[in-house]
């Protein structure tokens, strides 16, 4: 059950940070005047009426008033913009380190033991 809550928390999270509420708000807009254009003409003269945008209701200018503070507040200034520097262009200085050579160490200390060393004897096993 947590894991439904958190999902749903970050699900609605996500819609509200990229303004996906005022498609909603728009959408009950347009239902609402879709219902009411059909209750005065035919449902074709309804829907045209309702999405061609000549005579927006007070739901539909309130969502683009606040759909346009939104972008006009979530981007920044053009000055700005201007005196960033880009930093993908910068030269980038290469460092390249290495290992000294160490001390050279005898193979015969790590080579497995010769085949040549005698075994020391084993008596065969007895059934």
């Amino acid at each position: 059950m947590r894991r439904r809550i958190a999902i749903l928390s970050l699900f609605t999270a996500w819609l509200l940070a990229t303004g996906s509420h005022w498609d909603l708000v728009q959408t009950f807009a347009w239902g609402r005047m879709m219902v009411r254009n059909v209750q005065v003409v035919s449902f074709r003269q309804a829907l045209e009426d309702t999405f061609d945008g000549e005579k927006p209701c007070e739901i539909c200018l309130a969502v683009a008033k606040a759909k346009q503070q939104q972008d006009a507040s979530s981007a920044p200034p053009e000055s700005k913009l201007r005196d960033k520097i880009p930093l993908d262009c910068q030269p980038v200085r290469v460092m390249v380190l290495g290992l000294a050579a160490g001390p050279r160490w005898p193979m015969d200390v790590f080579s497995p033991k010769s085949a040549e060393e005698a075994q020391p004897p084993v008596p065969p096993p007895r059934v």
